[in-house]
């Protein structure tokens, strides 16, 4: 399993405005290509987000079904990406001060993942996660700041 954790100087309730929001995946989520769609009860446990990953040519539709959902608290998807197989992502969002603890934990349940989950695997997702916290730090924070300007006026 890889596991990456990032303080974001945001509230749980702004960051979970970002993760609720199934078309913004594609803004934070490294490696989405485009959102092609989401189910209008996106993050409701059952709900699915359809993407497009890769890069270049290289690319697949993806589909992440809601597994667990508690606002603004936990959000667990399955990733499925045929012919590669599944993942359990768990994402959890604890208060810290008036930021967020935000933990990623990444397991493959089904396909090739599988059999190469260990160390070198485990290395190469945690950077790929890493990455991704940081663009979604970076919108949270950007967008906290923009909440907290004066009407009218922008933050630099």
């Amino acid at each position: 399993m890889a596991r990456n954790r990032r303080l974001i100087l945001s509230t749980p309730s702004e960051v979970w405005r970002l993760l609720a929001d199934g078309h913004r995946y594609g803004e934070w989520v490294t490696g989405t290509q485009q959102v092609l769609a989401a189910d209008p009860h996106w993050p409701q446990v059952g709900a699915r987000l359809k993407v497009r990953v890769g890069s270049g040519p290289f690319t697949l539709d993806d589909t992440c079904v809601v597994r667990r959902c508690e606002p603004e608290r936990r959000l667990e998807l399955e990733a499925r990406a045929e012919p590669f197989g599944a993942a359990r992502i768990a994402m959890r969002l604890a208060p810290w001060g008036g930021s967020t603890l935000f933990t990623l934990d990444w397991h493959p349940l089904r396909g090739p993942g599988t059999r190469m989950h260990g160390l070198p695997v485990d290395y190469i997702v945690a950077i790929r996660n890493g990455m991704m916290l940081t663009k979604l730090a970076r919108i949270a924070v950007r967008e906290h700041a923009d909440a907290r300007a004066p009407h009218g006026a922008s933050p630099q």
